[in-house]
């Protein structure tokens, strides 16, 4: 039997929804994509609103979207962190920062400097998760997530709240340092830690969640794990973005620490994961200490692989996974991000089309529309936002520039993205092939555009006049050329890629 069409199967699941969820699908969001290639538009509609059915204001807990398995009328911590920059683009970022400051708010001692793994709309941990502080569900990755996450928002929206806010600044540190002292996560016993970790001195016969509490890993399916790869590939990000926060508030001795400690957790993954003979890094080490099976994604997720043959072996394990069709729905939303970001666009679109289609089961996961726009936004017209490192003063801002690199293959000649928010700006950005990129600045401040283009050239053309270029270095080999251009309120720019790039 066929499938109804999308507008009738949601009119038909508002028509079957709880009272309490009858606002859903009522927000609106002024993001929109035109395109000369039909498919691509119809999947970016499909996911703006579905996403967008997902957002609820008004309950206890505050806005919120949902984050989580339909139904549940919860937010997870894993689903809100990769949702985050979905969100952002469809105007979220005040729902995202309610979200991820509920968990902030909940770490405690009491659950060994865990929060809760979900959250409902009544601001309750959700019951299916958790009974008590000594017996819930939860992965360890997630505090690291959480703590990414918030630092990529506050990259994308520019909220001090995020550098700023008591209950998010204890959150991060009790994540690096009590969180991780209290697992065994730090590098001296990561490797050698036991694979259950505090256990109650008496075991209660009525417990729900004894072998879940601090799975080291996201991989619910396998173990029990001393540590999975995914769990130091999001620490090490967490690492990453506590050093750069702490930069931005003053501090550089916590800062180059972290950075230092970033490096350490990388190196370990690179040294010790790496499977010379298979070309491939491990996934998990067991309860044996003994190595186990293969992982790509997790690790360019997190850009935590070394360049060269284990960058490539990282993205050929998740190619053979995607030729084998191996893995949920929720891996495969994560994919087309990662395809774009690693030079492979090709893959990335038609991954992209198969989330979005109509028979495909599980699509309404929350996760795959959200993901789907995130994806089209940093992948395919490739807006992303880059920051120094080295950042201002307590008070300060860091100097941020919105970096442009198409991601259009031969299915799609332009595509153009309006209402874009990035800190205080809104933008609209329009890519045609690979050689053109137009961005108006719709509102905001002076605005700094990084325009960059596959290939090297030794100069763009910045509005008709020659510009001299810049190159650096892509993943998998590639170069990037690039000018930096100033672009006022109100104002559009243009640069090209003129003729074929230098070999």
């Amino acid at each position: 039997m066929g499938r109804p069409t999308i507008c009738l199967c949601f009119a038909i699941a508002l028509l079957c929804l709880p009272a309490w969820a009858q606002s859903s699908g009522r927000k609106t969001s002024a993001l929109a994509l035109d395109s000369s290639d039909t498919r691509l538009v119809k999947a970016f509609d499909w996911a703006k609103q579905q996403a967008l059915a997902y957002v609820f204001e008004g309950d206890p807990v505050g806005p919120w979207y949902e984050a989580a398995l339909p139904g549940r009328a919860s937010f997870c911590m894993r689903d809100v962190s990769h949702q985050s920059m979905g969100a952002h683009a469809l105007g979220l970022s005040l729902h995202t920062r309610n979200m991820l400051r509920r968990f902030a708010e909940n770490i405690s001692d009491s659950k060994d400097w865990c929060t809760y793994w979900e959250i409902d709309r009544l601001n309750h941990p959700t019951a299916v998760d958790y009974r008590n502080d000594g017996d819930f569900w939860y992965c360890l990755p997630a505090n690291f997530d959480v703590l990414d996450s918030a630092y990529r928002m506050y990259l994308w929206t520019g909220d001090p709240d995020y550098v700023s806010d008591p209950v998010f600044l204890n959150f991060y540190n009790r994540t690096v340092h009590d969180y991780v002292a209290r697992w065994q996560l730090d590098l001296e016993h990561v490797m050698t830690r036991p694979p259950r970790m505090n256990l109650k001195a008496e075991r209660d016969p009525a417990s729900r969640f004894e072998r879940a509490r601090g799975i080291p890993t996201y991989d619910e399916s396998r173990g029990p794990f001393t540590v999975g790869v995914d769990l130091l590939a999001t620490q090490y990000a967490a690492y990453r973005a506590y050093a750069f926060m702490q930069a931005v508030r003053g501090d550089t001795g916590a800062a180059q620490k972290f950075y230092a400690e970033a490096a350490r957790v990388k190196a370990l993954v690179n040294d010790k994961w790496w499977d010379a003979k298979t070309q491939r890094f491990y996934a998990a080490l067991d309860r044996n200490h003994q190595f186990q099976g293969h992982a790509g994604a997790d690790l360019l997720y997190r850009d935590v692989t070394e360049g060269g043959p284990k960058t490539q072996g990282a993205l050929n394990d998740l190619l053979d996974r995607i030729r084998n069709q191996t893995g949920g729905i929720e891996a495969q939303s994560y994919q087309p991000e990662i395809l774009y970001r690693y030079g492979a666009p090709d893959v990335a679109y038609a991954q992209i089309m198969d989330l979005t289609r109509e028979g495909k089961r599980r699509r309404e996961y929350p996760e795959v529309s959200y993901a789907v726009i995130g994806a089209i936004v940093t992948g395919l017209i490739g807006v992303t936002v880059e920051a120094s490192p080295q950042a201002s003063s307590l008070n300060g801002v860091p100097e941020i520039a919105v970096r442009t690199y198409p991601g259009l293959t031969t299915e799609t000649w332009w595509a153009e993205l309006r209402h874009l928010p990035v800190r205080d700006n809104e933008i609209t950005v329009r890519q045609v092939a690979t050689r053109e990129t137009t961005l108006t600045n719709l509102h905001g401040p002076v605005l700094t555009w990084k325009a960059m283009f596959p290939g090297t050239f030794e100069s763009l053309l910045v509005d008709g006049k020659l510009v001299k270029a810049h190159t650096e270095q892509l993943p998998m080999g590639h170069s990037g050329s690039w000018v930096t251009v100033t672009v006022r309120t109100g104002k559009t720019a243009k640069v090209e890629a003129p003729g074929t790039p230098e070999q």
